[in-house]
């Protein structure tokens, strides 16, 4: 154990160097546009939290990063935003040799609607669903729900 713990401390630490520099230019480049920048550390937002009272989540300590004297929490809940995809970007389907297995599909956007979109829904066989999410929006202009 002591050999692995030697070899470990003889390892070159350039991720955490790359890392560090990263953070440093990108601090750097915020103060260039002239809007306040704070930094902070682990311990300060600690301190912040523990001295508001307020309960160990992540998004509650990224409000107590730097300087905060005093910290008013409007909801309980934050907002949960999911990212979803644009789907394949190939133009063209292929077969595991590389050769186009379909051909080229135009595609239409659906006027107002996309993949994502939250709607409530008030007539068809899933009527009076609430902020479902469009699934599968296609060119037709037919969609899943989820």
């Amino acid at each position: 154990m002591l050999k692995r713990i030697q070899a470990q401390l003889l390892a070159p630490l350039k991720d955490a160097a790359a890392v560090n520099y990263t953070r440093w230019a990108l601090f750097r480049a915020l103060q260039e546009t002239g809007l306040p920048v704070v930094t902070g550390t682990g311990g300060q937002t600690k301190f912040n939290r523990c001295r508001l009272d307020l309960p160990k989540e992540h998004w509650i300590d990224a409000a107590c990063v730097g300087l905060v004297d005093t910290l008013e929490l409007a909801t309980t809940q934050p907002l949960l935003i999911k990212s979803t995809g644009h789907g394949c970007r190939q133009v063209i389907q292929i077969d595991k040799y590389g050769f186009p297995r379909k051909g080229y599909k135009v595609k239409r956007p659906v006027k107002d609607w996309k993949t994502g979109d939250i709607v409530n829904v008030i007539a068809g066989k899933n009527a009076g669903l609430k902020g479902v999410r469009l699934k599968g929006v296609r060119a037709k202009g037919n969609f899943d729900i989820r």
